[in-house]
């Protein structure tokens, strides 16, 4: 059993980025939660989410990622959608940031985060408008027909592809789930919930089309073999556009009810603000 469990951990293709990441994150949160208060179910949340990036990214399931199309789409569930999603809920910027030893706060992040550039670069990144654009488009972008050709063919396109899914997410679901008010947080808490269900058709839209398609739209798993030969190339495109369909729209419909429930606390505690006020601007300082 142990045997088995250790084998399927092991990479299908090594990537000291993915072991390096991984490692920063869950060294940085373990040292930070001891410091910072972190509750029982945020801790969970957040081990969950970074443990689903991992095995989407570097275990020996990424060979059934490269050869079926639903099973790609599953993986990219994980890395887009569900593993952020889990961090993002856990809320970890208190324990990471208390990970790190409060000299190179001092010396390097701090300073870092107050830079003009990093204030510009965070005020175009948690723009609502190009989170959403962003959010949604790469969906779009790695399932062109040409684009996921070429990606699935080039690893170097593929890792591209993987990591930008998850920063992407990351961000994304950072920016709906906050459940500080505004400010300090990028968006009010009714912001947030419209800026979650925009997202929502698009994803239905897409998901419905690649369902519907009557004829093959992503040749490269025939070219390179399919993992489960026993699966028609139609079945598997149906099932890849139905994963995108109806998991990742449910999975945007739960975000609006988390971010709603973050509205209806902060309501409940008056903290909530006029959303009409001045937002932090690139000139804004941002603690680290």
């Amino acid at each position: 059993m142990i045997e088995a469990l250790l084998y399927w951990l092991e990479p299908w293709e090594f990537s000291p980025t993915v072991i390096v990441a991984v490692l920063v994150a869950g060294i940085l949160f373990a040292r930070g939660a001891r410091y910072a208060r972190v509750s029982f179910a945020r801790r969970v949340a957040f081990w969950l989410g970074l443990s689903g990036i991992y095995v989407a990214l570097h275990t020996r399931l990424d060979y059934f990622f490269e050869h079926e199309f639903f099973m790609h789409r599953l993986q990219h569930l994980v890395l887009h959608h569900l593993g952020p999603f889990l961090i993002a809920l856990s809320y970890p910027r208190a324990a990471l940031r208390a990970g790190l030893p409060f000299r190179w706060r001092q010396r390097w992040l701090t300073p870092a985060m107050n830079t003009r550039t990093a204030l510009v670069a965070a005020n175009v990144l948690f723009n609502p408008v190009i989170a959403l654009a962003l959010f949604v488009g790469l969906i779009y972008f790695w399932l062109l027909s040409p684009i996921h050709f070429k990606a699935m063919l080039d690893w170097r396109l593929y890792r591209m592809m993987n990591w930008s899914m998850v920063l992407d997410g990351l961000l994304f679901w950072w920016l709906v789930l906050d459940p500080r008010p505004a400010p300090p947080a990028r968006l009010a808490p009714g912001r947030r919930i419209l800026l979650v269900i925009a997202a929502i058709p698009p994803q239905i839209l897409l998901g419905a089309y690649i369902f519907f398609t009557p004829h093959e739209l992503y040749s490269i798993y025939s070219i390179c073999g399919r993992a489960f030969t026993w699966i028609s190339p139609m079945r598997d495109q149906q099932i890849g556009g139905l994963i995108l369909w109806i998991p990742g729209s449910m999975m945007s419909a739960i975000g609006a009810l988390i971010a709603l429930r973050h509205w209806l606390r902060l309501s409940a505690r008056s903290r909530l603000r006029d959303e009409r006020k001045r937002r932090p601007t690139a000139a804004t300082p941002v603690k680290a």
